[in-house]
This record gives structure tokens, sequence and C-alpha cells, in this order.
């Protein structure tokens, strides 16, 4: 029998399973006379062939290492809330919780763990989906199933900004600057932030206290998946439009077709050389009296914007 044979013989499923039969059958008899250890040594090939039989139900020629099992196994059950246990079960390692960091990471798997989406939930304009809101820390679940080819240069330049000095919310600007207009990760944020729980709280403030237009799935850009955040523009909002609520944004937004009213532009039309982005003017100017009141704005384009206060000064 050849090297090859032997492998496939060792991955069939039925084969492990008799043998594990076999064990535990052997295995009535240390319970009726041996000590302690020799039941516990007795027990140590039961688990290995246990493990040998969860890594057996992918077949190897799909996944022969344990990341490639995780991946395989999420890819199955897109959207499906998977038990940390199971995954324990299909890598066939104790150490699958950093697989599937590194499938998050570093090769763009969209994986959400229940921590995670617990830190989602405390940056108040992400919008998490209903059947996600009860996940438990042991659980995962992966969001999408395309890609991100460009995670293993995000990751790189996080952990640069990540060893440098400085805040969180510092770094979380820098890495957000190094990548406007496009989307980065909750887990990107989360790694650049130390793995601090505080990272979704310090992007609500860069936001809504700072200014700086990050957007999400619920603050206009419904084209971004959830756990996606996009630094617009480098350039912060008047201090007097920082203080616009994120829901009353958000209905603003979905009230005039996520377009500016004046010349119809929308992030359907944006390209890397465009600057615009959408922000909401006040009708009757805050400096005016005007409310932070739905009825008192409107949606328009940073160029549009920009004019229509240029027009106001004359």
């Amino acid at each position: 029998m050849t090297n090859k044979e032997k492998k496939r013989k060792q991955a069939d499923p039925e084969a492990v399973r008799r043998k594990v039969e076999t064990l535990i059958e052997n295995f009535e008899a240390e319970l009726r006379s041996g000590d302690l250890r020799s039941k516990v040594l007795a027990l140590v090939p039961v688990f290995n062939e246990l493990r040998r039989l969860g890594k057996a139900l992918i077949p190897g020629e799909y996944a022969s290492a344990a990341s490639d099992r995780i991946l395989y196994y999420f890819r199955q059950y897109p959207r499906t809330i998977i038990n940390g246990d199971e995954l324990l079960v299909v890598s066939g390692i104790q150490d699958y919780p950093r697989r599937v960091r590194e499938l998050r990471v570093q090769s763009g798997w969209a994986i959400a763990s229940g921590v995670t989406v617990k830190q989602m939930r405390e940056d108040e304009s992400e919008e998490i989906p209903a059947e996600l809101e009860n996940m438990k820390p042991n659980e995962y679940v992966l969001l999408g199933t395309e890609q991100d080819r460009d995670a293993a240069h995000r990751w790189n330049m996080a952990n640069t900004i990540r060893k440098q000095p400085g805040s969180v919310r510092d770094k979380i600007l820098k890495f957000l600057q190094a990548n406007i207009g496009r989307g980065v990760t909750h887990e990107e944020l989360r790694y650049v932030a130390g793995n601090k729980t505080e990272w979704a709280r310090r992007v609500r403030e860069l936001r809504t206290e700072f200014g700086w237009p990050i957007a999400t799935k619920t603050t206009g850009r419904q084209d971004l998946g959830v756990g996606v955040y996009v630094l617009q523009a480098n350039r912060q909002s008047p201090e007097h439009d920082r203080h616009i609520p994120d829901d009353v944004r958000s209905e603003v937004l979905r009230r005039n077709g996520y377009r500016c009213q004046e010349c119809k532009w929308s992030h359907d039309e944006w390209n890397p050389s465009d600057p615009r982005h959408l922000e909401l003017h006040h009708v009757k100017h805050h400096a005016k009296g005007g409310e932070n009141a739905k009825e008192n704005l409107m949606t328009l384009c940073t160029v549009c914007h920009d004019k229509l206060h240029r027009i106001a000064k004359q």
C-alpha cells in the first residue's frame, strides 16, 4: 500500500469511527479494573481518534490544514451562527480561535465573533442584524462569501500603526486616513486599537465629536457590509454639523434617497479621484437658530454644500 493510499485510508471517516468504537469497547475493562491514571491513559487514544474523526469529515482534497477546514465549514453555512465547539471538531486543534483570527485579519474573510458583535453595538451607527444580537462570546458567523484580497496589505499597515505611540483614537484615525474611500473591517480597527474594547466608542467619537466622515451601512453607505467602516474624505465637517444625532442623519439620508438634492450625485458615482461625499445641510442655518431636526436638514454633496456656504457669506 502506497503512502497516498494509507493517507486516504486514515482519512476515511468510517474507518476512524470503527477504531473509536473498538477503543471505547476496550475501555470497559479499564473502568472495572484499572487505577485512575491507567483509565486516563486509556482514554488518550480515544481523544486522538475522535479528533481525527472530526478532521476526516472534510475531505483532504478540499481542506488539508486546520484553517482550510475551518474556512470550508464556514463557507458551507454563511450567515449562520457557528459555535466554537464545532470549529474545534472540524479543525482538530485547540488553538482554532487563532486560525479564525488569521482568516479574518490576514486573509480578508468577513468573520465576526460574539465578542466583536457586542463591541460593534457600542458604535450606535452600526445596525446589527437581529439574528446576531444575542451571539455568545464563543460563537462566530461568516458575514459574506467574498474574500477581501487587499486584507494582507492592510493588516501589515495596521500592525505598523498599532506599534506607534499615541492614543487609541489617534491610531484608528491614522489607519482610516491611510485607507480613504476604502472599507476597513471592525476586526482591523480592533487590532489597530491593540484589541482594546474601546475601539467602537473611539470610532463614534471621531464621527460625532470630531466631525470625520466615517460611514457605515446605516449612515448613508448601503453598499457597505455589516461591520465595515469607511473614511469618505480627509476633511472634518463644520463644528455645528457634528451634533446631528445619528438616527436623524440616517433618516434624512434615507428620505433624500442618499443623493445630493442639488446636483443629484450619489455614492454610486464615486471613484478614487472624486473627493465628494454626502453631508447634511441646515436649511435655516444653525448660527441663526436652525435646529438639528429632519425638517431643517437636507442632503448635499460636499461640493454643493461648500458652494451654498460661500454664497451665504457673500
